[in-house]
């Protein structure tokens, strides 16, 4: 048995809310609330971010941790910008059109019916 302050206990990873995640590396989606979009480059399964980041929302729009965070290269009507945003807070594109970021490139070789391709990565 494995009590509840031993270090097998603490590391235990909680299970996400959501099943899986709905959208993929490529897939180009909007923030509900705010004025962005982007395309995900990556995914956790859970929040991986730190708490001060987290504590950073405000409460009442504060999303669960429990569910799966996107990694974005996000661009708005300013700028270009690296966003960590919850499933909950992402809705499909409809605009599909390309995401101005400078590092679309180096991970991506192109778009095709609204979604960026994966560039392939070379591993010795």
């Amino acid at each position: 048995m494995i009590s509840e302050s031993s270090p097998e206990r603490r590391a235990a990873v909680t299970a996400p809310l959501v099943g899986a995640a709905s959208f993929a590396p490529g897939d180009i989606v909007r923030h509900r609330m705010f004025d962005f979009r982007g395309v995900v480059f990556d995914i956790d399964p859970v929040f991986a971010n730190s708490e001060e980041w987290y504590e950073a929302i405000p409460e009442e729009i504060r999303p669960a941790k429990e569910q799966p965070y996107y990694h974005l290269l996000a661009e708005n009507g300013d700028s270009s910008y690296i966003a960590y945003v919850s499933q909950q807070n992402l809705v499909p594109d409809a605009e599909g059109g390309p995401i101005d970021h400078p590092q679309i490139e180096a991970m991506f070789e192109g778009l095709d019916d609204g979604r960026y391709r994966g560039r392939a990565i070379h591993r010795h």
